[in-house]
């Protein structure tokens, strides 16, 4: 490992951490990581096949569900070339300019997300705060520009702190924590100066994921006193029913992200098989489980993927 470490040392390629300990066994490895990753695009594919095909999803609670999968497709896509290509045996190093697009594809999806599962929030404060001006406020032109404003505010503040990672110099060992590159691990390798980065990307994840997820919390409070003045307990647990899908996917994003920002900060004596697993839950977990929540979770979902798929067994 030292030799390895040497040789990288003044070169511009990093090189890709596998399953720490586990090296002779990335084949059999493959196999779960295949499968995972196979569910995650015929999860999600099928989620947006769902809404696209049938009328009744056209509705703004199910086009917020739309850009959700459409984001954990997107987030597979970033990632399944390196990790899969570690575990065959067909990709071991990557280089600056590569890690430097998959970690911006990477945290500017992470930033997408949170802010979709921010727009669904929205949504289900007005379904049930506001249900009389639903239709007025969540208009199929107001649903665009949500979606305009998501996707600009994903992919234009990171390129700064991206793109300063191509002139940061690199004389520690270049290999990464994980079989993906994330900001945190670049910067942890360059011995230039990055306070720009630090105090940027800091300043990136409390103005998108701190206040993302304060306004969720705040919208779920507003959500839960208007809930509690329903006189109906039938009512009330018909209302609070239809969120449940929503808090689940706050909880599948939010959590691997906490636990992926402590091992990093705080996790320095952890094994390296810690942070191997916590990144590969943090890329994995939510695309995965996503469409498994919605299609069990969600009646509407539910009921047009049984008819799909009772459709083509016959």
């Amino acid at each position: 490992m030292s030799a390895l470490s040497h040789s990288h040392l003044n070169s511009s390629t990093f090189v890709l951490t596998g399953v720490p300990g586990l090296e002779n066994y990335s084949l059999w490895l493959s196999i779960p990581f295949s499968s995972i990753y196979a569910m995650v695009f015929l999860g999600n594919c099928m989620i947006l096949h769902v809404i696209r095909t049938e009328p009744s999803l056209h509705q703004p609670m199910f086009y917020f569900l739309a850009m959700l999968a459409f984001t954990d497709l997107c987030m597979g896509l970033s990632t399944v070339h390196t990790v899969l290509g570690v575990l065959y045996g067909f990709m071991q190093e990557i280089s600056l300019d590569f890690c430097i697009a998959q970690s911006y594809f990477i945290h500017g999806l992470s930033f997408m997300e949170s802010s979709v599962l921010l727009a669904m929030a929205f949504d289900r404060y007005i379904a049930i705060c506001n249900p009389l001006r639903y239709s007025s406020i969540l208009t199929n032109d107001k649903i665009m520009k949500i979606g305009v404003a998501i996707s600009c505010r994903s992919s234009l503040l990171i390129p700064p702190v991206i793109i300063h990672l191509k002139f940061l110099k690199y004389c520690r060992p270049h290999i990464l924590s994980h079989s993906f590159c994330l900001h945190q691990d670049l910067i942890r390798m360059a011995c230039s100066d990055i306070r720009f980065n630090s105090i940027y990307g800091l300043a990136l994840v409390i103005s998108n994921l701190l206040l993302d997820a304060v306004l969720i919390i705040i919208s779920y409070i507003m959500i839960l006193h208007t809930v509690l003045a329903i006189a109906s307990p039938e009512e009330r647990m018909k209302s609070l029913q239809t969120c449940v899908s929503h808090i689940c996917a706050v909880l599948v994003f939010y959590i691997p992200i906490i636990g992926l920002t402590m091992v990093h900060r705080f996790g320095k004596h952890l094994s390296p098989l810690v942070h191997v697993l916590m990144g590969n839950i943090y890329i994995l977990f939510p695309p995965l489980m996503n469409p498994i929540i919605y299609s069990i979770k969600t009646h509407q979902i539910r009921r047009r993927v049984q008819r799909l798929f009772s459709s083509k067994a016959i």
